[in-house]
């Protein structure tokens, strides 16, 4: 299947540990990806979480499509309050998979985060996906940034 990386790179005025924690909790998703509306199903299992996520998709402004989307997240915090990371996987039923990973490093500043994506898709789909990942990723940034600036 054809694949893309994406990875973005910023900074965030909040330590580490809240970076973390944010992230590690699947309903904080929902308004941190413009296009996530629900998060349910929801079992932990040590550091591992699986559950279903809904992302709607507008078309022309009156279409909405809902995707459910699977989704497995690992929260690693061995390295706090240095640095800890976060991933997973995402399987979508058009056969989209994309694996992501953030990376959360102490920086002067707070935080410093690596969000890093990996997409496999389907022939035809890799730049539909791409740049809707791409949309998303620089968003989740400008949200993340928000909501940690408000509670620190």
């Amino acid at each position: 299947m054809p694949s893309a990386e994406l990875k973005h790179t910023f900074q965030i005025a909040a330590p580490p540990e809240e970076v973390f924690a944010h992230l590690a909790e699947p309903s904080h998703y929902i308004g941190l990806s413009p296009l996530l509306v629900a998060v349910r199903d929801v079992q932990r299992s040590g550091g591992t979480v699986h559950y279903t996520a809904v992302e709607r998709f507008r078309f022309l402004g009156v279409l909405r499509h809902d995707n459910i989307i699977d989704v497995t997240l690992v929260a690693v915090p061995d390295g706090l309050p240095h640095s800890a990371e976060i991933s997973g996987e995402v399987r979508s039923p058009g056969r989209v998979r994309m694996s992501y990973r953030f990376a959360i490093d102490h920086h002067e500043v707070g935080s410093v985060v690596t969000d890093t994506l990996r997409l496999r898709t389907p022939p035809g789909l890799l730049r539909f996906a791409a740049s809707q990942a791409g949309a998303v990723q620089q968003a989740r940034a400008r949200v993340l940034s928000a909501r940690l600036a408000r509670s620190a």
